[in-house]
């Protein structure tokens, strides 16, 4: 624990705390969406086909989502501020080392040292501010946080768009360079020594078997989307994720200190919080993997004017996080929680009706209010979750928070792709897996429900929170 003095040297810096934390956490969950809209620039430089190509986005959502608990874990035995130290350091190493153009295989090795480096600040950020901030301010830290974590997922297609209209792609990963070595010094300089830490042992045979599930399940999906989900690689690979999955739940139930105690779920607002959060996040990246191909192939707009289009989103997240923060503190988190899901259901609602010809004040418009209700509803489901678990658990919630979010990413990529090839394949007659240059009308017809999908995801989600709501009797002003 720390001292009186130390303590009040906290309280003193917590805001310059919030703001190096705060960095950090945009600039690691960017790097999940900003190759995007580079990938056909990265296939057509290293000469590799684009379903290949892919790999670079997909291996460093699996690799955050597979060490998100583990490292979780080990912040609450070991300190999560040396965690989140650490992890900066090995994050902008893998970064620097993803911009030099050796080979594909090279650019994944990096991808990997990345992503090791971003879920180990991205399992400790909510834990270390949570710690930090008293129970009055803590709906805002937590809203900057989710903030940053929105806009980063977000604001990759599009931030991404504007860096390659004037650079190589290098560009995407070394700009992460100079911001992480500035984030380093301020939090050498801001963040304390760790407030709590609980010595447990690692349960490293839980985080094996959850890893290898996480790495064949989705392995298996991305291949399944190439070869065909009944070709003998994916069915091997889903077959060892099933075994696998058996294999951790047996082992956490077994063991003193496990990866997951299955308990905490019995919390119905720390578990509805985290489904809902998982939901929103895998709609999000419908819009991700979508509207890149509607702006620039079916529209025709070039990568910089794509990319400023794209912006709308974090714009509205920078303006409506802060309001939101502060006012999960004064009325409560459930009433923003649900207007929030309301808005972004009828975001991806207005986006089914687009086509090719829908004026681009429509796009704007829908995209705004999908900015505004994300800001809604981030900032008082992050502080529901952080909030629900004792001080000893922050990490684990914390962790848990964070895979939420990566695994609705990487459920996001995987579905829509899956939605989108599967309705295009049924309108052209044979089995389609890119955009087809001369026919537009399938790319559209494959969006529109490829954002029915989505629409989905967000009624569910909406639909859960009723209903965890009323069995709560109704919204509490100040819960």
């Amino acid at each position: 624990m720390l001292s009186y003095q130390e303590d009040k040297i906290v309280q003193k810096n917590r805001w310059k705390i919030l703001v190096s934390i705060s960095m950090f956490t945009f600039m690691s969950t960017l790097d999940g969406s900003i190759v995007n809209i580079a990938l056909p620039t990265i296939s057509k430089d290293m000469i590799v086909p684009m379903n290949q190509a892919e790999w670079i986005v997909s291996i460093y959502l699996m690799v955050v989502c597979a060490c998100l608990l583990l490292f979780g874990k080990i912040g609450d035995s070991f300190g999560k501020i040396k965690i989140f130290r650490l992890g900066m350091i090995i994050f902008t190493i893998g970064s620097l080392l993803c911009g030099f153009n050796h080979s594909l295989g090279f650019l994944l090795f990096a991808r990997v040292v990345q992503a090791i480096g971003a879920s180990m600040t991205m399992a400790t950020n909510t834990g270390i501010i949570t710690e930090v901030f008293p129970m009055n301010e803590r709906g805002r830290a937590l809203g900057s946080i989710g903030a940053f974590v929105s806009l980063g997922a977000i604001a990759g297609p599009g931030l991404g768009g504007l860096i390659l209209a004037q650079f190589s792609w290098s560009y995407i990963f070394w700009i992460n360079v100079p911001v992480g070595i500035i984030t380093m010094i301020l939090s050498q300089r801001f963040l304390p020594k760790d407030i709590t830490m609980s010595k447990q042992k690692t349960d490293m045979l839980g985080f094996a078997t959850f890893a290898l599930f996480i790495l064949t399940f989705f392995g298996g999906v991305f291949l399944g989307q190439e070869r065909g989900f009944l070709t003998s690689i994916p069915l091997i690979l889903f077959a060892l994720a099933v075994v696998s999955f058996v294999l951790f739940v047996m082992v956490e139930k077994k063991v003193p200190m496990p990866l997951i105690s299955f308990s905490i779920f019995k919390n119905k607002i720390f578990s509805m919080s985290l489904l809902t959060a998982t939901l929103i996040f895998s709609s999000n990246f419908f819009i991700n993997v979508v509207v890149p191909f509607y702006l620039q192939n079916a529209r025709g707009l070039s990568p910089s004017y794509a990319g400023m289009l794209m912006m709308v989103f974090p714009l509205l997240m920078v303006i409506g996080s802060p309001l939101s923060g502060y006012l999960t503190d004064k009325v409560g988190p459930q009433i923003l929680v649900l207007v929030g899901l309301a808005l972004l259901s009828t975001t991806q609602l207005m986006y089914t009706f687009m086509t090719i010809d829908t004026p681009l004040w429509y796009y704007i418009l829908a995209t705004a209010i999908m900015g505004l209700g994300n800001s809604l509803f981030q900032s008082p489901n992050n502080t529901m979750v952080m909030s629900s678990v004792t001080r000893e658990n922050l990490g684990v919630a914390g962790s848990m928070n964070s895979f939420a979010r990566n695994l609705g990413m990487v459920i996001g990529i995987a579905s829509a792709t899956t939605i989108l090839y599967h309705a295009m394949s049924s309108k052209m007659g044979e089995r389609v897996t890119t955009y087809i240059a001369e026919r537009p009308d399938v790319f559209i017809y494959g969006m529109k429900i490829t954002f029915l999908g989505s629409f989905l995801l967000c009624l569910v989600a909406l639909l859960l929170t009723i209903w965890r709501i009323k069995k709560q009797g109704g919204v509490r002003h100040g819960e």
